[in-house]
């Protein structure tokens, strides 16, 4: 049924028979029920469970993922310290280690799309990141796109990771350039708004409050309404075979989502697409105190060699569930000088420290098969042994210590893959502290 305002609308009507004295139908009555808003409802129910689906299922790919980056990574720097490389072979070696730079990178925008990527949160000056992100892309985009900023007076700050914020824009950025193959215009822009309940009504996706809405305009092709609705799906692109990964939008929403926020997209074929960012509006301190995050180091892989140093024979308990990435992890701590005892779990790695006194330092995967995570490991074993050194891994890259407890004082967070360079300042670092 397409009402007054020109805007179809879907109807469930029921008949009913209108039956006379004598027991004749003689008619019917009709009773027709707008069910438009709830049929909306319901599709939006459905596609926010499924991406929340889907957002599981690439945490758990790219956890995997990181996993094999860090055994490839590992064994590559071992052969490279124990060959005479050539320069062919040098050569090939650098190759490799591109390539799990790469793979890193991917699973950091799975991660970041299954909001499992580390987020730094503060106070972010709205205007300012605007005014950084239009230099930039003057440089980057290219001569024929142009980028304007426009701006409300007195903009609240946002809370939100200022680096992630960067690169949500620069994403949005890049695919607006892409949609206007013969130039156009890009403009950046923010907005103070409140959001009441009558607003969050029909979203499942978003709470009541206030929020800094940044959004990227552009005057290109537009979305049909199909790529509308499969635009935040990881790999989903329209872009030809090879000229995109399908990653750019899904790590923009993975990206609000996590910092307490949404995206609404709004787009007509040939007239342009705006997308817009929430985020959450922040009271700076107090804020910032509920949404501190872990100590996280990362690098990616590249050609760094381990020196094979005296430590004074230091003893490391390892703590690693899978196999292989255990066993190069126990090859390059040994090439560093220092003494290595292994463990599969938690509870392999208690039996071995009940046998053995003499542990400086627990380095553990956070996530392990049984009832004990490298958390808990680590303060049951600073029960007995009260100076120990805790150094923690973990290929999921998740805020995991804000879901199972805080971090005790001195403990690192190794984020999978990392080099040998990382891994050696890491424990440098730890035993320094």
């Amino acid at each position: 049924v397409t009402y007054a305002d020109g805007i179809p609308r879907e109807m469930e009507i029921t008949y009913v028979p209108h039956i006379d004295r004598g027991g004749k139908v003689v008619g019917y009555f009709s009773l027709a029920l707008d069910v438009s808003d709830r049929h909306a409802l319901e599709e939006r129910l459905r596609q926010s469970q499924k991406m929340e689906a889907v957002g599981q299922l690439t945490g758990g790919i790219a956890h995997e993922f990181n996993n094999l980056l860090q055994v490839v990574s590992g064994n590559l720097e071992l052969l490279e310290t124990n060959l005479n490389n050539d320069s062919v072979s040098e050569k090939r070696f650098q190759a490799i280690h591109r390539n799990v730079k790469r793979g890193a990178d991917l699973t950091d925008r799975l991660l970041s799309f299954s909001r499992r990527q580390p987020l730094a949160p503060r106070a972010v000056d709205v205007p300012q990141i605007l005014a950084v992100m239009q230099g930039m892309l003057g440089q980057t985009l290219g001569e024929t796109v142009s980028v304007e900023v426009r701006l409300v007076s007195d903009i609240w700050s946002a809370l939100a990771d200022p680096g992630q914020l960067e690169n949500a824009l620069l994403n949005l950025a890049l695919n607006a350039r892409d949609a206007m193959p013969e130039g156009g215009k890009i403009i950046l822009a923010a907005n103070n708004v409140t959001i009441d309940e009558a607003d969050v009504a029909n979203h499942e996706d978003r709470d009541p409050g206030e929020y800094v809405e940044i959004y990227v305009r552009d005057s290109g092709s537009g979305m049909s309404d199909e790529a509308i609705a499969r635009a935040f799906e990881p790999f989903f692109t329209t872009k030809d075979v090879g000229k995109g990964t399908g990653l750019g939008l899904s790590m923009v929403y993975g990206f609000a989502q996590q910092s307490g926020g949404f995206v609404e997209i709004d787009s007509e074929l040939e007239a342009g697409t705006t997308i817009r960012i929430f985020l959450p509006r922040t009271d700076a301190e107090g804020d910032l105190a509920r949404t501190s995050v872990a100590p996280t180091v990362s690098a990616q892989p590249g050609n760094s060699a381990v020196v094979n140093i005296s430590k004074d024979r230091k003893t490391i308990l390892l703590v690693e569930d899978d196999a292989d990435v255990r066993a190069a992890l126990r090859d390059q701590i040994t090439k560093l000088g220092y003494r290595v005892i292994e463990a599969a779990d938690g509870a392999e790695a208690l039996s071995q420290a009940e046998q053995k006194q003499n542990i400086d330092l627990l380095f553990s995967d956070i996530v392990m098969p049984g009832n004990l995570n490298g958390l808990e490991l680590a303060r049951q074993l600073r029960r007995r042994l009260p100076i120990l050194h805790v150094i923690y891994t973990t290929g999921y890259s998740d805020d995991i210590v804000a879901q199972t407890g805080h971090l005790d004082d001195g403990a690192l967070v190794l984020r999978k893959p990392y080099d040998g360079k990382t891994l050696e300042d890491a424990l440098a670092r730890s035993f320094d502290h």
